[in-house]
């Protein structure tokens, strides 16, 4: 996950809004949970073998030999579950002035439907390890950082096939979100280095004219004891998608996980597709206000491996997720 902390962009919104949003913990919003629809059950166990076998490919950043063999392993595993797939590749220099292909791909269900739900996460991996305190130079697995998002977008497509909603859907595993410049670099400075994957789907849809009534990104979904609070991008562009979901996790008994508080402003993939698409989309991201970093202590580590992966997190944000898809 690149996540750029931006402290001060749209600073001066987000403290007013917040003096008239924050009177109640929780927000007048209806979730629209309609109890009467039987959403799948999402399985934990099931989610953390994909996170699983993301790992074992080992580090999974741009060009890597565990990138090629984790792309194919995505694309056979999903072009047997979804109506149709759609590798989009496309050539990217680095801010290192390395030259890359990167691979989006994307999984569709219900393809002619003009309602649409776009789901999306980041299947690489950090190439260095530049919040650690040794061997900073080295990639990381990325068990959580990436591995959950996709793992978690695998097992509710496995749903999917076997009960299609009503609306259609369209999941993408975006690359190169996290091959961005690190700080302290002795490269010039390169503007939009993170995000790569999005920025180019963004900018060149999978299909002429798409468009998705909001997208959700995970991102960081699978940590132990991982908090979630209202990202702000993801309130200014799309508060009503967030409370939406937030009040979903609320009403299916997974609200610790859920915090109705302003979190912070973090660079994601989310912020290209509402920027660039205009398609109003969230990001469910872990924050740790009391940390450093402001994620958890294993962000850009190699202590984000498959220890720092929880059933719990992934069974409440997994089914919360399916909610929102089987309620629309």
């Amino acid at each position: 996950m690149s996540k750029l902390l931006i402290q001060n962009f749209l600073c001066i919104f987000f403290i007013l809004s917040s003096c008239t949003q924050n009177t109640n913990i929780r927000k007048n919003v209806a979730s629209e949970l309609d109890n009467t629809i039987h959403v799948p059950e999402f399985n934990a166990d099931s989610c953390y073998s994909y996170i699983q076998k993301q790992v074992e490919f080992g580090p999974r950043y741009l060009s890597s030999e565990g990138a090629k063999n984790c792309s194919r392993w995505l694309i056979k595993k999903l072009s047997k579950i979804a109506d149709t797939l759609i590798v989009q590749e496309a050539n990217v220099i680095t801010y290192d002035n390395k030259r890359h292909q990167i691979k989006n791909i994307i999984a569709s269900f219900h393809p002619q439907k003009n309602n649409r739900i776009l789901l999306m996460a980041h299947w690489d991996t950090r190439h260095i390890a530049d919040h650690d305190s040794v061997r900073k130079n080295k990639p990381i697995l990325g068990a959580n950082d990436g591995g959950s998002g996709v793992g978690m977008l695998i097992e509710i497509a496995r749903n999917i096939k076997i009960k299609k909603p009503k609306v259609g859907v369209d999941i993408i595993l975006f690359d190169g979100e996290d091959y961005g410049q690190p700080e302290n670099s002795k490269f010039p400075t390169m503007q939009d280095s993170w995000c790569l994957g999005s920025q180019y789907w963004s900018k060149n849809k999978h299909r002429k004219n798409y468009f998705a009534k909001y997208g959700i990104l995970l991102d960081m979904v699978g940590g132990p004891n991982a908090k979630f609070y209202e990202e702000d991008f993801s309130k200014f562009y799309a508060d009503n998608i967030l409370q939406k979901v937030w009040n979903i996790g609320h009403d299916i008994g997974y609200g610790e996980f859920f915090v109705f508080e302003r979190g912070a402003q973090f660079l994601d993939d989310h912020y290209y597709v509402n920027n660039i698409t205009s398609i109003p989309t969230i990001d469910i991201i872990e924050f740790d206000p009391s940390s450093k970093n402001k994620f958890n202590k294993h962000w850009h580590t190699h202590g984000d491996d498959l220890n720092n992966i929880s059933k719990k997190t992934l069974k409440a944000i997994g089914q919360t997720v399916m909610h929102v898809i089987y309620n629309d």
